[in-house]
């Protein structure tokens, strides 16, 4: 698999991944206080990222999309819960 198809694979997982923390930090910035501002302005931040990725997904000829192949694009243990008991 070349690098472009590589990226064909990984951008929309990144795309995706990057859009469940920007809700994520949308939900818990109003408990963030004094930052709460700060927390928001990160929600859109990576928002806009993911815009540019999109551009670059585009760019490289869309998602690939017939991706069968062994490997995992990315090696990432990640639990979303993200939950430590603070309410």
């Amino acid at each position: 698999m070349s690098d472009r198809e590589k990226l064909q694979v990984l951008l929309p997982h990144w795309i995706e991944h990057n859009g469940e923390h920007a809700e994520e930090f949308r939900l818990w910035a109003e408990r963030a206080g004094s930052a709460e501002e700060l927390v928001l302005d990160a929600a859109r931040l990576v928002e806009e990222a993911n815009g540019r990725l999109e551009e670059a997904l585009e760019e490289l000829g869309g998602p690939l999309e017939h991706y069968h192949g062994h490997e995992h694009p990315h090696e990432h243990a990640h639990d979303h819960s993200h939950e430590h008991g603070h309410d």
